[in-house]
């Protein structure tokens, strides 16, 4: 589903029903901050399932999104922006998570070639393929697809979630396309 049908199909409801449940949160009310964990509970479990490929370290990534959201929700200035506010918690927490995880070892090489196409032939492959295909990937362009596909964040969201500006985006989003259509087709080493 390309970003133009996501955003037609996205439903304001759900964004300005979470406005309301951040803003009862800030004045203290425990039942909304509640209301907002059992709404984003499967996306955020998910999310971690997908970038942390492990199911211990997706629940203990899972539990540290939520305390870190439980102590931040009071800064979030802008209600309307709490997906992508979600998202960037949960990115930073990932990311403090591969810190610990890789602090010793040398960053990966890119064997990607830069003449390959962009495309990824979705027609060829299943939901489970691709599951499979992303699971084969580095850390952060599974997490790039996975907010920006499977999480339907926009590229502003995106880039908000990351803090980093769209063209990054979309730069990302390129390779991670390339990387994701060799796995699927087995060439990716």
């Amino acid at each position: 589903m390309g970003p133009v049908m996501r955003q037609a199909a996205a439903s304001e409801e759900p964004q300005i029903d979470d406005e309301l449940l951040v803003i009862r949160c800030q004045l203290g009310e425990r039942r909304a901050f509640d209301e907002l964990v059992a709404r984003w509970a499967a996306p955020i479990a998910g999310y971690a399932r997908r970038v942390s490929q492990d199911g211990d370290a997706a629940a203990e990534l899972t539990q540290d999104i939520w305390l870190r959201v439980l102590r931040g929700i009071d800064r979030l200035h802008d209600p309307g922006r709490f997906r992508s506010w979600l998202f960037g918690i949960a990115h930073r927490a990932f990311i403090d998570t591969l810190r610990r995880r890789y602090r010793t070892l040398p960053p990966p090489g890119d064997a990607v070639d830069p003449l390959a196409e962009d495309e990824i032939p979705e027609d060829r492959h299943d939901r489970e393929d691709i599951e499979l295909g992303l699971a084969r990937l580095p850390p952060a362009e599974r997490e790039i697809l996975t907010l920006f596909y499977l999480h339907e964040l926009t590229i502003e969201e995106t880039a908000d979630a990351l803090s980093i500006p769209p063209g990054t985006v979309k730069s990302r989003l390129h390779r991670a396309r390339r990387l994701l259509r060799l796995a699927l087709e087995g060439d990716l080493t």
